[in-house]
């Protein structure tokens, strides 16, 4: 839906798309919803879904959360694998840094950081400030520099001669036509947390998560003669007493008035029960924020996978069944969400569903929807490829104790299962995973580290080819040209008098045959350490034209670029100290053209030294 919301009443009314009072003026919808999602195509319609739904979550103390994870059942043995078939080469090589220097997940699509760089001008935020670099001579030199007053735990993106700063509920554009004199444009506020963003060429999406809403819930007193019964009548009362605009994001244009972000009608409800809240794609072009287009959900879907083409929003509800806990990313062992923010933890029903938005411009246009068995633990478990999409999930109530890798077709606006491989490493987690054209990657870990390969050249026949068992674990794959996969994570190292303990380390593997992966080599750091790319993979940097890996390794309060130079499947370590105290999420490999690597701390810029290697 184009143009800039206006406010009407909260409660709206039972007009269509551009009616007053149901938000978005002018324009009509052309979202298309149908099938898994209908339109409520009124703000009354809207808001009794989103009362209904939320009633079940309501109990005497308010919202309710769950109440613990399911025991894990034993372990079942996993059918034997017929591992006779002939062995199948890989190319592992869809993977690259982006054209402003961020280690992604996808090709061709952008996404935040710290630092961005056009080749010539490196860009980088730190503090509210946004500052200038020249990177075209022999040193790094320091251009210039902006604040950008109340922009805090931000990060940014760069389009053309514009820096696009995206903070948790801010959104500042910046001018950088002139790298000295960088001047803020537009300012927009929001209501509701930005999540995640994404770049299409100069197209910017923001992903905006509203939970359930903070309200006034009464407490059980028997004092005051509140029993468990009238408390959780009184706060199912308050509920029923919400309005659209407790449930919808609400932004305002450089301290503006506050705007409704979308029409009711362009909400779309799921015709299915789906965790409770709003998810809300908002589009624009960089140099121009305020003409947006916008696309919601009414529904908790912020885990969030961007292909060139499409933009797949999954739930995520309490971790249940097979795999709760403390296994659980975001999850403590109470069964409380650690990364929610105002969301709770609701039960899941063991299935995740997944909504398909094919990109079009600033727009996000409704593809498709469907549901599968088993839970998306995260973005990085969603890969689509020549129009299949594919899921690592873990397990739930609904499936076995073992992990699955699941293809997805879409047949007119329904996302349906082609196939799938399931009984992957029961009773394991997954640690990471990579996917390429034809093959799946997955890292479980329990004792020790399983690597698996998945053939998926038939979307319908996923097939599990071979199994590598190593100490330790990868949280992170990255493939190093099409016979190279490097691994990094944690697993048994010795200190420098032989004495055993924990720490990061790296491994190189030879997948040339996905029937029996191998490890040839593997670089161990001091006990205690650990590796920045396991949490955040703009953290590394990948130089093909000289066989280098650079990579954050810290310990304690000092933080190193760990540059792993690959020659005859054999891998040379040298440490270099980049940064000591508090900042070292902060740090950053930056790779420009001719194999030159940027080192950025909290407060400086400046080229990390690299030598040549073969092999």
């Amino acid at each position: 839906m184009a143009g800039t919301a206006a406010t009407g009443d909260p409660r709206g009314s039972a007009g269509g798309p551009g009616t007053p009072g149901t938000g978005t003026t002018g324009a009509t919808s052309a979202t298309g919803f149908s099938g898994a999602l209908v339109a409520a195509w009124s703000c009354e319609a809207l808001l009794e879904h989103y009362v209904d739904a939320a009633q079940e979550l309501v109990g005497p103390w308010g919202w309710e959360t769950w109440s613990g994870p399911v025991p894990l059942a034993a372990a079942a043995a996993g059918a034997a694998r017929d591992m006779e078939a002939a062995p199948l080469e890989a190319k592992v090589t869809r993977s690259t840094s982006s054209g402003t220097g961020t280690n992604v997940q996808e090709a061709g699509v952008d996404e935040p950081d710290l630092v961005k760089t056009d080749g010539g001008v490196l860009y980088r935020y730190a503090e509210g400030r946004l500052t200038s670099y020249d990177v075209t001579g022999p040193e790094v030199e320091r251009i210039g520099s902006v604040a950008l007053t109340g922009t805090t735990d931000a990060e940014i993106l760069l389009a053309g001669d514009t820096v696009v700063v995206v903070g948790e509920d801010r959104l500042v554009t910046v001018d950088v036509s002139d790298p000295a004199a960088m001047e803020p444009r537009t300012r927009v506020d929001l209501t509701s947390p930005v999540v995640t963003a994404r770049q299409h060429g100069d197209t910017v999406r923001l992903v905006v998560s509203t939970g359930l809403p903070e309200l006034d819930f009464v407490q059980p007193d028997r004092r005051r003669g509140t029993a468990l019964a009238e408390a959780e009548r009184r706060n199912r009362a308050l509920v029923a007493d919400t309005t659209v605009a407790d449930w919808l994001p609400r932004a305002s244009v450089d301290r503006g008035p506050e705007q409704q972000l979308s029409d009711c009608a362009d909400v779309a409800v799921p015709s299915s029960t789906a965790p409770p809240g709003t998810t809300t794609v908002v589009g624009f072009a960089a140099d121009d924020v305020t003409d947006w287009d916008v696309t919601a959900i009414a529904a908790d879907a912020a885990t969030t996978y961007s292909s060139p083409d499409h933009l797949f929003l999954a739930t995520t509800s309490g971790p249940g069944g097979w795999g709760g806990g403390d296994d659980w990313d975001g999850w403590d062992g109470w069964g409380r969400c650690t990364t929610c923010a105002s969301r709770v933890a609701v039960p899941g029903d063991g299935t995740t569903q997944v909504f398909d938005l094919e990109l079009d411009g600033t727009g996000a246009r409704y593809a498709g929807a469907g549901r599968v068995d088993g839970a998306v633990r995260d973005r990085w478990a969603m890969d689509e490829a020549d129009g299949v999409l594919r899921l690592a999930l873990s397990p739930t109530s609904e499936t076995g104790p073992g992990n699955a890798v699941v293809t997805i077709q879409r047949e007119g606006d329904e996302l349906l299962e082609a196939g799938r491989l399931d009984d992957v490493a029961p009773g394991e987690t997954i640690t990471a995973v990579r996917w390429f054209d034809d093959l799946a990657v997955l890292v479980t870990f329990r004792q020790v580290d399983p690597l698996h390969t998945i053939d998926l050249t038939d979307p319908a026949s996923p097939r599990h080819l071979g199994e590598l068992e190593v100490p330790g674990f990868s949280s992170y794959l990255h493939p190093l040209g099409e016979r190279r996969l490097l691994g990094v994570g944690e697993g048994p190292v010795r200190d420098r008098d032989g004495r055993p303990g924990w720490g990061a380390q790296a491994g190189l593997f030879h997948v040339t045959d996905l029937t029996a992966v191998r490890r040839l080599d593997t670089v161990d750091y001091a006990p205690g350490s650990r590796a920045g790319v396991a949490t955040d993979p703009r953290q590394l940097a990948w130089l093909p034209g000289i066989r280098t890996v650079v990579t954050v390794v810290a310990r304690g309060r000092a933080g190193h670029v760990s540059v792993l130079r690959l020659a005859h499947g054999e891998i040379s370590n040298e440490m270099v100290l980049a940064e000591r105290g508090d900042d070292l999420d902060a740090v950053r490999l930056v790779p420009l053209a001719g194999d030159r690597v940027v080192l950025v701390t909290e407060d400086d810029a400046s080229y990390l030294p690299l030598a040549r290697s073969s092999g």
